[in-house]
């Protein structure tokens, strides 16, 4: 009764922002993933690092496990909390603190929504590279904790190749700071290894942003074929030919028919698959690269082929991508996002497979991803409401997992390991390696309250579905809706 009791010292410092009521908390129970939920003792929605440093070391006096939340966008589980833990949302420490364009740099909270971020640094010239699909409502401090992509981190990168640097408060409620406001570090990549870490190492209250230039000019063309094993190949041929677009997409038929029920995207009449190809850069670059694009496309098979002629018809290509995900909701009442990732030369094998392991158990996938990295994001719908029904898509999910396992790839690109896909760690690594990472975690943490039972496997061996009969839910840490 302890520790219950002494919310009232988080009461004393966060007032009427420390939640308590189921009402108000139930916000708060899951992330992406709703099917894993978890009721929190408390919620604070601290304004200040200092209110940060008191939330944690509370924790850390009580014992009390705690997961740091920004807008809950993980499509992993990894800002469910653990049940009767603290929730720290930092959605109220939003601001952009400062720009500075001479540095191409700017320091935000980590409650920033990446979108408003990318929409301050264009009053400057500049540009915030990340621009995952959750952009509009996702925070810059989540896009941290996952290392978060996009469509344009094939020729960009991902989140950690524009982080300069953050302060960090570790388990204990310690303040550090890592990296700076320089492109070239000193000494041990520590900020490289909190990028990814996924709230399991500490909450960044700073982080530094690298900023670029835009490009000058853009060539976005949305090429349909007759299969999506074709739109795969085709990936493979125009990076083999020595091109690097700024993105590449794949979007199959029944993602094409979300887009256009969701935000009245069109697509060519007959194609199961489109591909969307942008080149961007200097005006000369894209002039030098866009014939060789327009004859791999022909080449490939192509049946159909839209070129965007103004910003606009470019902007709606990618309105029609980037809906996908919620779209998908007038299709299905329930869906599954995988993440997983395979080898570009073996994409079109592993699209082929994946609409066999589809029809073979009778459950519908809506295939869409970046092709550029061989990042799939394949949507498994089912109807929460029909008993066994998740989880028989769990199966099916866990199925593309080991696929992605065993063409050479990996569990996650981007949607990080969560609670989802903890258990499948072992397919991937060693060991050895295994228990580096997790003597190197409880060195960062040793009491393990930070984001507790995420990303490490339970030790208690696969579970039958990708989380279904999964230990955590026997011992009450998680819960199902």
């Amino acid at each position: 009764m302890a520790a219950v009791n002494s919310l009232d010292e988080l009461a004393e410092i966060f007032g009427d922002r420390l939640l308590t009521d189921s009402g108000s908390m139930r916000v708060f129970e899951s992330d992406g993933v709703t099917a894993l939920a978890a009721r929190p003792r408390a919620v604070v929605l601290p304004q200040t690092e200092q209110e940060i440093v008191d939330a944690v070391r509370w924790c850390y006096r009580h014992d009390i496990p705690w997961v740091a939340r920004g807008s809950g966008t993980s499509l992993s589980g990894g800002s469910v909390p653990v049940a009767d833990g603290l929730v720290i949302s930092v959605n109220r420490m939003n601001r952009c603190l400062r720009i500075d364009p001479d540095r191409r740099s700017a320091v935000v909270q980590p409650g920033m929504i990446n979108a408003r971020l990318a929409r301050a640094a264009a009053e400057f010239g500049l540009h915030y590279a990340p621009d995952p699909s959750s952009m509009q409502v996702c925070t810059i401090g989540g896009n941290l904790a996952f290392n978060s992509g996009g469509a344009h981190c094939l020729k960009y990168g991902m989140t950690t190749n524009h982080i300069l640097g953050c302060r960090v408060v570790l388990g204990d409620g310690e303040v550090v700071t890592l990296g700076g406001e320089s492109l070239e570090g000193e000494g041990p990549d520590s900020l490289g290894l909190f990028c990814g870490s996924e709230g399991t190492m500490g909450i960044a209250t700073e982080i530094t942003v690298r900023l670029v230039p835009p490009p000058e000019s853009h060539y976005c063309v949305l090429a349909g074929y007759l299969t999506i094993e074709q739109a795969g190949e085709a990936v493979a041929s125009i990076i083999a030919a020595g091109l690097l677009p700024g993105a590449m997409e794949i979007m199959d038929a029944m993602a094409m028919r979300a887009a256009h029920e969701g935000v009245g995207a069109v697509y060519p009449a007959g194609c199961n698959a489109v591909l969307i190809v942008e080149l961007d850069g200097s005006a000369e670059a894209v002039a030098s690269s866009r014939g060789a694009l327009d004859q791999l496309l022909q080449d490939s098979g192509v049946v159909a082929l839209q070129v965007a002629g103004s910003a606009a018809e470019r902007a709606a290509i990618w309105t029609g991508r980037k809906s996908v995900f919620s779209a998908v909701g007038r299709l299905s009442p329930d869906f599954i996002v995988q993440d997983g990732v395979v080898p570009r030369s073996r994409l079109g094998f592993a699209l082929r497979r994946i609409g066999e392991i589809s029809r073979e158990a009778g459950i519908p996938v809506a295939n869409v991803f970046h092709a550029g990295d061989g990042n799939l994001h394949p949507l498994i719908m089912y109807d929460g409401r029909i008993a066994g029904a998740l989880h028989a898509a769990e199966e099916v999910a866990a199925r593309i997992v080991r696929l992605c396992i065993e063409l050479g790839g990996s569990i996650t690109g981007e949607h990080g390991v969560g609670l989802e896909k903890r258990d499948f760690l072992p397919g991937m690594f060693d060991p050895a390696s295994l228990d580096a990472m997790s003597r190197l975690r409880d060195q960062m943490d040793p009491k393990n309250l930070a984001n507790r039972g995420k990303m490490f496997p339970s030790g208690e061996g696969e579970p039958t579905g990708l989380y279904g009969l999964h230990p955590l839910e026997k011992t009450g840490v998680i819960s199902r809706f």
